[in-house]
């Protein structure tokens, strides 16, 4: 037997739901169906009244220094790898959809140099500790993070955020030493915590810090280092692989832009 009452056991806003009471008769299927139909009704009704209490764009421009953290284990050569820092600005768009909740998009992208360090390069007639010039990479990273931001009720306005990272490697170039070079695109974990402080009512300033925990696999082509003497390296030197941690911190210090 299956019975509705007249009282709400929801409220929200304007939002009202009914109360459902079930028997110890009724079928299990039916009673978590229904069950699951009230929690679905009282979420929609707050999760509305929510997204409603603020509608505003926030658009900063910032300049970012892009510092990697980065190690690697190396296959065959061995050695680590050096990726240097980048400096670039970036477009970061944010989206007010609750009073001190948002969502932030960031834009932008960057050229880093890279090498290996310490590989081992006797088997082709190296050094055993050299440096290996691989060259350059652009990458660009899209992040986008969700925040929120703490009522302070006064200028200054921190906030910390979480997201992801999809980053997209391009445009390689492999330096003078190796063959071909190749970079796996990647998803990663993204933080951040940053501060606003007003200006005035639309326009503000901006500190923010970021943490991404980006790893990626490169392959490295050297078959063109093949010593003549012993070509059953060929193969080896042709599908050389890194697993490589770059774990970029990403500093912005920027002005923004309040649209509402």
């Amino acid at each position: 037997m299956i019975s509705i009452s007249k009282q709400a056991v929801c409220h929200h806003g304007s939002s009202h739901a009914l109360p459902i009471v079930l028997s110890h008769n009724s079928n299990p299927y039916i009673m978590k169906t229904l069950k699951l139909s009230v929690l679905t009704i009282c979420l929609f009704s707050a999760l509305n009244s929510f997204a409603q209490q603020k509608n505003e764009w926030d658009i900063r421009l910032r300049a970012v220094g892009i510092l990697p953290q980065e190690s690697a284990k190396i296959g065959v050569i061995g050695g680590d790898i050096n990726i240097s820092n980048a400096y670039i600005p970036e477009l970061d768009i944010t989206y007010f959809f609750a009073k001190n909740f948002s969502a932030e998009l960031i834009l932008g992208t960057s050229k880093h140099k890279v090498k290996t360090q310490g590989s081992n390069l006797t088997a082709i007639g190296g050094g055993s500790s050299a440096d290996v010039n691989l060259g350059k990479v652009w990458l660009l990273p899209p992040t986008l993070t969700l925040q929120y931001h703490l009522p302070t009720g006064i200028a200054f306005k921190p906030y910390i955020g979480a997201g992801a990272n999809y980053t997209i490697f391009y445009n390689a170039d492999k330096g003078p030493v190796v063959q071909a070079i190749d970079y796996q695109n990647k998803f990663s974990f993204a933080a951040q915590a940053g501060i606003d402080y007003d200006i005035t009512k639309t326009v503000f300033l901006n500190i923010d810090i970021k943490k991404l925990f980006l790893n990626t696999n490169a392959t490295v082509n050297a078959a063109n280092l093949t010593p003549g003497g012993n070509q059953s390296l060929a193969p080896v030197l042709k599908n050389i692989n890194a697993d490589v941690k770059i774990r970029p911190w990403v500093v912005g210090v920027g002005v923004g832009y309040r649209i509402k």
